[in-house]
């Protein structure tokens, strides 16, 4: 059973539980990999706070964008964050929207991880 916490110390409450309960039948090299991939590939929840942050004030609709949600990023952006209140809803729902993203793209990674041919152990040379 491999930690989780030694190789994405960056998780926090309910998403290290989450990505505990992925890597539980992972041995330390598949929970290696599993971790280089996702750290690579998941949203920071302070991202996506401050880029709904930047939809008051520059263009809304990116924190969106980055989870992978075009359409609802092109209709923030064509109607202004649906006049601001969806921005407002977005900013306290932050941690929700990258957790649900992150969710899926553990899912993702780990199905990945798991069609990974094993490598041989290594033998050690007389």
């Amino acid at each position: 059973m491999a930690n989780v916490y030694q190789f994405l110390p960056e998780l926090e409450g309910e998403e290290m539980m989450f990505i505990q309960n992925i890597v539980k039948d992972f041995n330390d090299t598949q929970a290696q990999q599993f971790s280089y991939i996702y750290r690579a590939r998941r949203r920071d929840p302070q991202i996506i706070l401050l880029t709904t942050l930047l939809g008051f004030v520059v263009l809304a609709g990116i924190q969106r964008f980055l989870v992978g949600q075009i359409g609802m990023g092109i209709l923030y952006l064509l109607t202004g964050g649906l006049c601001v209140i969806g921005t407002i809803i977005d900013l306290i729902n932050y941690k929700s929207l990258a957790f649900q993203y992150n969710h899926g793209v553990a899912m993702q990674v780990a199905q990945i991880v798991h069609s990974m041919p094993m490598a041989p152990p290594v033998q050690p040379q007389p």
